[in-house]
């Protein structure tokens, strides 16, 4: 068996063409669900967790993910019109890199997907406690803490797990359409917020602006970079979406837009609102406009973010199972994960396991553990993607593209080296847990997914 076999253009898009699922998503959809998944969490909790980290050059950290997140997309943009299929950087690195890296990735996603999946309701939790507290309903710690915190378990936020993961068995058509109204409520809501407290920035609170240097913008950039995570989810919508290969840039392009415009507002305007060492780690937006006893904009942006943060979550599981679901139609994982259900038009079995792992995480595991482990898991996914163009460019040089991704390979390289300054920025903890991971997902591989992979299995003649 040659574990460095590569797929060709033609199988990936074979395998495509039988898919079961349906073409329902435009541009709009897209940028909807990129929106969705990346303007959630990270905007109403991590800013916060940055700007303990960076003081108010936590909108340099911002601005540097921002940058590191423009140059991946670009390099997305280009693999996602070659390959107009579900997959995302697993299905790239079948053609680029061959089975074993493919692998490798593939297990890399499921955890950027499930740890994701799992922050974003750990967040949602914390948001929706802020919210009944305020209202004065306060819930016993025990079901609304971690072990670690504590508690027994985080019970709201397996709760929503739960709920997601039934919207999403339901049908994607239905998942994008409750996206794409829960999107305009949340930006709706975040706009409010920076108009509200605009009014209320006073000067003296950028002083210093960077009390921890640059190794503190850098710390910060690290943890913040799971703000931005989720674009890449636009590229595993692929194989859904009625014109790909020009939809998928399109929506790329107006989910970045949009949201390094927001972020860098509400980073500005928080940390002038409020002393960076006094911003809530839980709670940071609607707390600062409870501080200045704007109590009905505290509750509407409370609400708006718990609203928000159910679209987040729907996008994050919803890239885990088209990933899990195309290694299973491909052998590496069993066949069964990727049936799918006759009416719904989607693949049922792991929906259910994706649902269920992630609300277990949400329920038992501490919110910072959990955003560390994403973060490291998507930057390795995204040196991948960056590689990859330039491994195209010369293995695959006559393949059309409908978007180019500009400056190759110079500006891939740049990508690439960008996330992995980032990576270095995390603690050697996280670096061993990832390492683990992998070890674990390569065992996996080596014992069931080379012996049941269908391109080992294929005849070579047969051409």
């Amino acid at each position: 068996m040659n574990i460095w076999k590569k797929k060709t253009l033609e199988q990936m898009l074979h395998s495509a063409e039988k898919s079961d699922l349906k073409k329902n998503l435009t541009a709009f959809d897209l940028a909807a669900l990129g929106i969705g998944a990346v303007v959630g969490t990270g905007i109403f909790v991590s800013t916060g967790v940055g700007a303990h980290l960076a003081g108010p050059a936590v909108v340099l950290s911002f601005i540097v993910a921002a940058i590191v997140s423009g140059l991946c997309a670009l390099t997305y943009a280009e693999l996602a019109t070659m390959f107009p299929v579900a997959g995302s950087t697993y299905s790239y690195s079948y053609v680029a890199f061959g089975e074993l890296i493919a692998w490798i990735i593939g297990w890399d996603l499921m955890l950027e997907y499930l740890v994701s999946s799992a922050a974003v309701a750990s967040g949602w939790s914390g948001t929706f406690i802020g919210l009944l507290s305020s209202a004065g309903i306060i819930l016993p710690k025990a079901i609304t803490s971690t072990p670690a915190a504590g508690g027994i378990m985080d019970l709201p936020a397996i709760l929503i797990t739960v709920l997601v993961t039934w919207i999403l068995f339901v049908g994607i058509k239905e998942s994008a359409k409750l996206n794409n109204k829960i999107v305009i409520v949340k930006v709706g809501v975040i706009i409010l917020f920076i108009v509200l407290g605009v009014f209320h920035i006073n000067l003296i609170n950028y002083k210093p602006f960077a009390p921890f240097g640059w190794s503190g913008v850098m710390a910060g950039a690290s943890i913040i970079f799971f703000a931005y995570i989720g674009f890449d989810a636009v590229s595993t919508a692929a194989e859904e979406t009625i014109n790909p290969k020009r939809d998928v840039p399109r929506g790329l392009a107006i989910c970045l837009a949009v949201v390094i415009i927001l972020y860098i507002a509400v980073a500005l305007v928080i940390t002038g609102m409020v002393p960076y060492k006094e911003i809530s780690e839980n709670n940071a937006v609607p707390g600062a406009l409870a501080r200045f006893g704007i109590n009905w904009g505290a509750a509407l942006v409370g609400t708006g973010a718990v609203i928000g943060m159910i679209s987040t979550l729907i996008v994050m599981l919803y890239g885990q199972i088209r990933v899990f679901m195309v290694m299973s139609r491909d052998g590496l994982l069993p066949k069964m994960f990727s049936n799918v259900h006759p009416v719904h038009k989607t693949p049922t079995l792991c929906t259910i396991i994706t649902g269920t792992i992630a609300g277990l995480m949400a329920g038992f595991l501490p919110l910072d553990e959990i955003i560390k482990l994403c973060n490291i898991g998507t930057l390795f996914a995204f040196v991948l993607v960056s590689i990859g163009v330039i491994v195209l460019r010369k293995t695959m040089a006559n393949v059309v593209r409908k978007f180019k991704c500009p400056w190759v390979p110079v500006l891939p390289i740049l990508s690439a080296l960008a996330c992995v300054y980032l990576m270095s920025a995390l603690p050697l903890v996280t670096w061993i847990r990832f390492v683990i991971w992998l070890l674990i997902g390569i065992v996996i591989y080596f014992m069931y997914g080379r012996y049941h992979s269908i391109l080992q299995k294929e005849d070579p003649k047969k051409k």
